[in-house]
């Protein structure tokens, strides 16, 4: 018998665009043969939908239009085992197997949805709850991947509000350049490099638009690394990759269209210190508690050091984005990472 998986898409997050493309991508290489996929997205407003129609609606974003779209929720209740469709003043219950949440950024990545789905007793892909909630949490990774003894940058946290003398008087002992950041966003959002203290309220200000928890840390002298990960207990590791800057910092722009940068995979670094990253992003992986799969971002400095960037739990999922790339580098297709990832889910 077919499994029956719903893929979750979209979400009210400042992401929203990125996750329908991720979804797009995963939509068009699920085994129809195997699977019987079940289309929940979630609007920018937050309102969930059941979707039937063609895929490149959900990339042009106008699926939320089709005729196709009913009322459909995540029943938190153990019996149902699935969702709930609401079709007028008719209710129906649908039994779900696994849930691929292709959703990234706030409510979606952080521990929300998974919090949802461990409540409803239903199988997912990707970190559970509390491993979500600390990845995107990057002050709280930070914490526990010193603890583990690797390295991280050098980095303050402030919180909402925060006058004037308070910023000045913890970031003091900080070199710049500085990268001010939202602690729980994603995709280089809300993220700012200053070069100077007369930037910084400024650069704080947009950060705690997207959040009220903001780290300020000591930009790191190297460039980024990353490692694609795939597993619960037996893991497959990727290929490193490398990212090439011209200018800048990879933020959101850089990070969609590659105007200015270049991704190298695999990485332009020797053997050894390929293993040292693929060690140190595996550190990483167990101290966070991830399982299913999530991408680590490290940065290499000239004297070959590594440095903890952050984890991605649920990474760009595009046919051209690094993690897919990274397992295609050691050997495994888009529609074989899909398979295993749902494979995964039903294994605890």
């Amino acid at each position: 018998m077919k499994q029956t998986v719903v893929i979750l898409f979209g979400g009210h997050s400042s992401e929203y665009d990125v996750s329908l493309q991720s979804a797009a991508s995963v939509i068009e290489n699920m085994d129809y043969e195997t699977y019987n996929v079940i289309l929940i997205g979630i609007t920018r407003n937050g309102e969930w939908l059941k979707y039937s129609g063609d895929v490149n609606c959900i990339r042009n974003d106008t699926w939320h239009r089709h005729p196709s779209c009913v009322q459909a929720v995540i029943s938190p209740d153990r019996s149902t085992h699935g969702i709930l469709v609401m079709n007028g003043k008719n209710v129906t219950t649908i039994h779900v197997d696994v849930v691929f949440p292709v959703l990234h950024g706030k409510n979606g990545e952080d521990g929300t949805v998974q919090g949802l789905l461990e409540m409803a007793g239903i199988p997912f892909v990707g970190c559970g709850m509390l491993s979500s909630a600390l990845c995107m949490d990057k002050d709280m990774a930070h914490r526990l991947v010193k603890q583990a003894g690797i390295t991280v940058p050098e980095s303050v946290v402030v919180f909402s509000p925060v006058s004037d003398e308070e910023l000045l008087e913890k970031t003091a002992h900080l070199k710049y350049p500085l990268y001010v950041k939202p602690a729980n966003s994603g995709s280089s959002i809300g993220i700012t490099k200053i070069f100077g203290p007369g930037d910084l309220k400024y650069s704080v200000e947009i950060a705690f638009l997207h959040d009220r928890k903001v780290i300020i840390e000591e930009a790191v002298d190297g460039f980024e690394v990353g490692c694609a990960i795939l597993g619960n207990d037996v893991l497959k590791i990727g290929e490193v990759d490398e990212i090439e800057l011209s200018q800048g910092f990879f933020d959101y722009t850089e990070k969609y269209t590659l105007k200015t940068s270049k991704i190298h995979m695999p990485a332009r670094i020797n053997s050894d210190t390929a293993e040292r990253i693929k060690e140190t992003a595996v550190l990483i992986y167990r101290t966070l508690g991830c399982k299913g799969f999530a991408r680590v971002d490290l940065f290499l400095t000239p004297r070959n050091e590594i440095v903890f960037n952050e984890v991605n739990t649920i990474p760009g999922f595009t046919s051209h984005s690094r993690y897919p790339n990274m397992l295609k580098g050691a050997g495994m297709s888009f529609p074989q990472i899909i398979n295993e990832l749902i494979r995964l889910a039903t294994e605890q």
